[in-house]
């Protein structure tokens, strides 16, 4: 059985469209009473409560449940409660200020700063190289 962290990270499910819009989040951990709309595999487009469950039936005439991998499904309706409100405002946060840095691009003054005081390190470098 995996740890509840590494299990977490396992049963998270993409949010939908509307939902990621307006969370700013991309994906959640499902829960008991989310709805949720299976996107990929043979029941695609079934949707319902994460509770309910989708059965087959089998050759010999009894039905067994189905199990589906939450990467096949989206999020369509949350259930939220305090500690989800929480995890859906610390994930937001951090999307937010990852959006606002352009990610891995230099501006004109870091180049200029950085080259501005390269002389000197790269003279101490040789210098401290050759002792």
């Amino acid at each position: 059985m995996a740890p509840s962290s590494v299990r977490r990270v396992l049963l998270s499910a993409p949010l939908s469209s509307d939902l990621r819009t307006k969370y700013n989040v991309r994906s959640m951990p499902v829960r008991k009473d989310n709805e949720v709309q299976v996107v990929r595999g043979t029941y695609k487009g079934r949707e319902g409560k994460v509770v309910q469950r989708i059965t087959r039936e089998k050759v010999n005439g009894s039905t067994v449940n189905v199990g589906i991998n939450p990467s096949k499904v989206v999020v369509t309706k949350l259930k939220l409660d305090k500690d989800r409100k929480a995890l859906l405002d610390r994930k937001a946060r951090g999307r937010a200020s990852a959006t606002d840095k352009a990610k891995g691009k230099f501006s004109a003054e870091d180049v200029v700063a950085a080259s501005a005081g390269r002389g000197s390190g790269l003279i101490n470098l040789r210098v401290s190289a050759q002792n």
